[in-house]
């Protein structure tokens, strides 16, 4: 069984986000409210930036966990373990969060098992208490506590997909794609290539994503764009960049794969 991917974040330093609407305001009055939040969206659309930007914003420390398929409740709430010939109990992730405070973030939650949303929902009502039935505690999270989850549509399946009941449990924010001229600003601050060598870059990323559920099953992230737009800022030839940052990583067939370059030859040249 893979453990839980969990990283802290303490009095991070305040990551760069470019905000399309009211999300960042959203956030705030759902953690001014102990309101849960649930964010859905693309591959790659700074989800989990927006995610660590609003917890420097409110100097809170964020913990993260990337979920996947064998990550049990027992992974976020705790396990007793041996340690030293004694059964200690050690705290998971999301009961560290509820006792210490601070925004606890679970990264494509519907990879996980079904019982960890069952362990999510005593958090996401008016109690906002997380029982632990191993050590017979029910924790009252404080109010510096808050549960944030995201995950992305284009996936779901019947296996995979929230229910209403958890949904509804849930503030929702969408997020999608920024308008063009606002990705190439960012584009253009993270990777340090210019907006004019940006843009066209953006452009094939447009192109590539109205391509989504019929060739391709994900369209470009802007994350890709990023990296593509940096290996062309050290110099890398812009067709090599394409080909490595944008095209390989949408698909491995060959044929697609041929027809996704001459999207690309059309727009970049």
């Amino acid at each position: 069984m893979k453990p839980a991917l969990h990283t802290v974040t303490s009095a991070p330093a305040l990551p760069p986000y470019v905000a399309s609407g009211n999300e960042c305001v959203l956030f705030e009055q759902a953690w001014r409210h102990q309101l849960p939040v649930l964010l859905k969206g693309p591959t790659g659309c700074g989800k989990t930036r927006f995610v660590a930007h609003m917890a420097a914003r409110l100097g809170l420390p964020l913990h993260t966990v990337a979920c996947h398929d064998d990550l049990t409740a027992a992974d976020l709430t705790g396990r007793y373990l041996l340690r030293g010939g004694d059964t200690v109990w050690t705290d998971g992730p999301l009961t560290r969060a509820v006792r210490e405070g601070g925004i606890c973030y679970l990264d494509e939650v519907v990879e996980a098992r079904k019982d960890v949303t069952v362990v999510l929902h005593p958090l996401t009502d008016d109690r906002r208490i997380l029982p632990l039935e191993r050590t017979g505690e029910e924790l009252a999270a404080p109010n510096s506590f808050m549960l944030v989850v995201s995950y992305n549509p284009g996936y779901q399946t019947l296996l995979k997909a929230l229910k209403p009941s958890t949904r509804q449990r849930f503030v929702a924010i969408e997020f999608g794609f920024l308008p063009p001229e606002q990705e190439v600003a960012v584009v253009s601050a993270e990777s340090g290539l210019s907006p004019d060598r940006v843009r066209p870059l953006v452009a094939l990323a447009g192109r590539l994503r109205a391509l989504k559920g019929h060739d391709i099953e994900e369209g470009v992230s802007t994350r890709l764009v990023v990296y593509c737009a940096t290996l062309i800022a050290a110099g890398m030839p812009i067709a090599d960049a394409v080909l490595g940052g944008m095209i390989e990583p949408l698909t491995d067939d060959a044929d697609v794969k041929a027809a996704l370059l001459d999207v690309a030859r059309a727009v970049i040249g």
